[in-house]
């Protein structure tokens, strides 16, 4: 059976990013900067990478800021050439997007992330679909969903990018249950959401890229709350792998868990010491900054 490409992605932007309050009582989570660039702008750039041609955002209250991010800029344009900044007006023309590209869909309720996903149905259709979370930003030579679309080429079914963790955070996982383990490419019989450390079935937990089968939307129309009280989409993925057509992808990169603070501060100097313009200048503050804590311990 030929296997159809994937290119819809699926972007769960309608959290309230409570952790980072209070700058997003105003601000949306996803747009704000890791270096100069938001968060939203990493997941984009990756599913471009991908061959991802419709952007699906799934929004809430609150998040005109996201939604108008990825307007053209007439007038700063204008001004840029006028003065001419011909690099800055590059890299803002590569934030734009064609009318069109972009569909919006709203979650009214917070009700999960499966709930979140399914709000997207009518778009999806009947076609494979990938969904990525932008709290998790992947640093990797090759982008992350284009290892995993490169991958779903040969197995099919639906993939989750997974990665391994300690006994002591898994808990804040949903955790593959391993069938057959083929290095970069994992079957799975079953998932778990947030399993106690000493119930978890394996140490691959899945983080946020997944590519999925539209049979996963049929799940989650069925789908009662589950832990958290909410839709889980792991749930719905797992009534998936009785037939064999789950699968977890070992991915080639450093994830970074952005949805933390702690997550958001370790990219922002990862990222930060990664850069031409920025790395001598950064990495000498750095270095300075930890003298001084040793000096003073």
């Amino acid at each position: 059976m030929k296997i159809k490409k994937v290119t819809k992605a699926v972007f769960p932007v309608a959290g309230m990013g409570t952790r980072f309050l209070p700058a997003t009582k105003s601000i949306p989570k996803e747009i704000m900067t890791l270096v100069d660039r938001p968060l939203i702008q990493y997941a984009i750039d990756e599913a471009r990478a991908a061959g991802i041609k419709d952007f699906i955002f799934v929004t809430s209250r609150g998040k005109s800021a996201l939604e108008d991010y990825f307007d053209y800029s007439p007038e700063l344009e204008t001004a840029l050439k006028r003065a001419g900044k011909t690099d800055l007006l590059e890299i803002l023309k590569s934030t734009n997007m064609d009318s069109g590209a972009i569909a919006y869909v709203r979650q009214n309720r917070a009700m999960g992330l499966g709930h979140a996903v399914w709000c997207a149905r009518k778009l999806v259709g009947d076609e494979p679909f990938a969904v990525l979370l932008a709290d998790d930003v992947i640093a990797a030579e090759k982008p992350c969903l284009q290892q995993m679309v490169e991958a779903y080429a040969e197995t099919g079914g639906n993939m989750v990018a997974a990665m391994e963790v300690s006994p002591q955070r898994i808990s804040s996982y949903g955790v593959l249950d391993v069938d057959q383990d083929n290095g970069n490419v994992v079957r799975a019989k079953g998932m778990v959401e947030k399993p106690k450390s000493e119930d978890a079935p394996s140490n691959l937990a899945v983080i946020g890229r997944y590519i999925l089968s539209p049979k996963i939307m049929t799940n989650l129309n069925k789908m009662k709350q589950g832990a958290g009280g909410e839709i889980q989409l792991t749930d719905a993925i797992a009534e998936e792998a009785a037939s064999g057509q789950v699968f977890g992808f070992r991915f080639r990169g450093q994830r970074y868990d952005c949805g933390s603070k702690a997550g958001f501060l370790q990219a922002t100097v990862a990222f930060g010491l990664s850069r031409p313009d920025l790395a001598e200048e950064f990495g000498a503050y750095l270095h300075d900054m930890m003298a001084l804590q040793k000096a003073a311990q």
